[in-house]
């Protein structure tokens, strides 16, 4: 049973970590499990075979000799399968669904329908390197297609989201991203957007006078004032420090530096 094309390999304990783990963090890797003796592979095998080239590399399909490779009765364990044929497919390094029998060839190509990204993931997948290569106008119109395809996208809803809270679009940034609550990235945004919102505060004190520098992109200014203003509003001194973190991100310097400074304030 052992055929090797572009779109089909046979993985063995070598290489299993490199042809499955690794590349279902670039495309989605269906595992054959399967052994000589066993009639239901032989049956199953050529399905998932003539299935895997005619998606032309939009999945690999990996065969696994389970009696010639102790990874395979592991992953049988990790997946809780006492039989063979066993699928099961992996996207991102980790398994996502199974199935245990010869399955029939509509069967086959529902359970890849299924592991194979939607039109709105790929269009997002796409303003993601568009957003990441500088060219923002795209980013953002690849993020609205994604979201009319899939509101609930998380990528296009965080990603625009992203793009509008830089650019000062606050009220529709923050509409567009709470619903992705309580995800950190969303969390980051919202961050984005209330530090941008200080610009426009008018009140008196050491504290409006700390949010109106990091509006301003002064952060030690703003952090300093903050700090200073921890003995008369402990709470909000605080949740505005790390607002402020988490718009700097944790290479900054500044935040490992006053993150301390923060934590020796308060403890």
């Amino acid at each position: 049973m052992s055929v090797t094309t572009p779109n089909v390999v046979d993985v063995t304990d070598a290489n299993f970590e490199q042809l499955v783990v690794e590349e279902s963090k670039a495309r989605p890797v269906v595992v054959d499990l399967w052994a000589a003796w066993c009639g239901p592979c032989r049956t199953l095998g050529p399905i998932l075979e003539k299935v895997a080239d005619e998606r032309k590399g939009a999945f690999l399909l990996a065969k696994l000799d389970v009696d010639a490779n102790q990874v395979g009765n592991a992953l049988l364990q990790a997946v809780k399968s006492q039989g063979i044929p066993t699928v099961v497919a992996f996207r991102d390094g980790q398994p996502v669904s199974m199935f245990i029998g010869a399955y029939p060839e509509q069967e086959v190509n529902a359970f890849v329908d299924k592991l194979l990204p939607t039109e709105a993931e790929t269009v997002a997948e796409e303003a993601v390197s568009e957003e990441a290569s500088g060219d923002l106008e795209a980013a953002e119109l690849g993020y609205r297609e994604a979201l009319e395809k899939d509101p609930s996208n998380r990528e296009a809803g965080i990603g625009l989201a992203r793009i509008l809270a830089e650019r000062g679009d606050l009220d529709e940034a923050r509409a567009i991203v709470t619903p992705f609550l309580p995800d950190p990235d969303a969390e980051r945004v919202l961050s984005v957007v209330r530090v941008n919102s200080w610009g426009d505060i008018d009140e008196a004190g050491t504290l409006a006078w700390a949010k109106r520098h990091a509006a301003a992109g002064r952060w030690r200014e703003a952090l300093d004032g903050m700090l200073g203003s921890l003995m008369d509003d402990r709470d909000e001194a605080t949740a505005a420090m790390r607002d402020v973190f988490a718009v700097l991100g944790d290479d900054d310097p500044l935040v490992a530096e006053y993150r301390r400074r923060l934590s020796n304030a308060l403890f």
